[in-house]
């Protein structure tokens, strides 16, 4: 039990550093971002009629002009006490913005996330029990496709195949137009939610099924696997007990480690299909120069990835105990 809390305590000291500097970093590109607050978000023929009394108070609202170090201690301090500040865009409190864009993104990337690490970890079994076979030969080239295709431009293929030319889903966004909220159906939230998650899904099957093949074409060449196969073994025996519990500990990782691609890759495919979750709020947050929400966001996304690669670690130290003692004793 003590390992575990010092195991777990010192991965939490390394998420709060990490959080400080990866808000630091944020902070510090958007404060060098040859973007005009003012110009980007009222508009140059708007800032030209105006007094330079109401200038004076757009700049104070926007933080233009203050000192850089200031502003980030002042939001530092403040998201220490649990205040994440006020949307600059929204004119909302971004814990209430990134709640509901979150409510939007969370489950989508979850569908996603799942999906993925599913269809790569039994594709890459296949593809390693079956090395050099057709079938090993048209899995290993999907997944060498898809790992450098663009999510983006598979997102727009898709977008025309389903949604422009067979017209059996819609063309983006996450609700119906022109209904009200009280009148949207959970059926209407999945029908829409269906491009973007299956985009998210084939864009991260490729890392899981290609580093699983390797690790199972490893795993049938051993020596404890060839003395299985000499005592007559069956091809689903040997995998069961012997393949798969050492070839699920690197699925592990790269399963929770795909967390950091899927929000990544959210950002794109959000972008397409309009869809209005956390990605595409950072997006606006950037371009708006919207100091306090791209923070929260970028925060709040860090925090999931990290917790990701948290969870993996705690999973390794309960399937293998030399791990969370720092390695076994020779």
């Amino acid at each position: 039990m003590k390992e575990y809390v010092v195991f777990i305590g010192k991965h939490t000291v390394r998420m709060l550093l990490l959080l400080f500097f990866v808000s630091a970093v944020a902070f510090t590109l958007v404060s060098i971002s040859p973007i005009d607050p003012l110009q980007a978000n009222v508009g140059q023929a708007a800032l030209g009629s105006m007094s330079q009394e109401q200038i004076a108070k757009l700049k104070d609202y926007w933080g233009v002009g203050q000192p850089p170090v200031e502003r980030f201690l002042h939001w530092a301090g403040d998201f220490f006490r649990g205040d994440m500040g006020v949307s600059l865009l929204y004119r909302q409190p971004v814990a209430k913005v990134i709640g509901v864009r979150l409510s939007n993104s969370l489950w989508l990337m979850a569908i996603a996330w799942i999906l993925s690490g599913l269809a790569g970890f039994v594709l890459g079994i296949l593809s390693g029990l079956r090395e050099g076979s057709f079938l090993d030969r048209i899995i290993k080239g999907y997944s060498l496709l898809i790992a450098s295709t663009p999510a983006f431009w598979l997102a727009l293929v898709l977008l025309m195949i389903f949604a422009v030319w067979l017209k059996v889903l819609p063309i983006g966004l996450s609700v119906p137009i022109g209904v009200e909220t009280e009148g949207v159906t959970f059926a209407d939230r999945i029908q829409h939610a269906i491009l973007p998650a299956v985009t998210l899904s084939i864009t991260g099957i490729a890392n899981i099924t290609l580093h699983t093949r390797e690790k199972m074409i490893e795993i049938m060449e051993s020596d404890y696997v060839l003395f299985a196969k000499a005592r007559g073994e069956s091809t689903w025996d040997i995998v069961k007990n012997h393949a798969l519990r050492n070839v699920l500990l690197p699925a592990i990782t790269l399963q929770f480690a795909s967390i950091s691609e899927i929000f990544g890759g959210s950002v794109l495919v959000e972008q397409t299909f309009s869809y209005p979750g956390l990605g595409q709020a950072a997006v606006t947050a950037g371009l708006g120069s919207d100091v306090p929400l791209l923070l929260g966001i970028t925060v709040i996304s860090a925090a999931f990835v990290f917790g990701g690669n948290l969870i993996a670690n705690v999973l390794y130290g309960i399937i293998d105990p030399r791990i969370r003692r720092g390695g076994a004793k020779v």
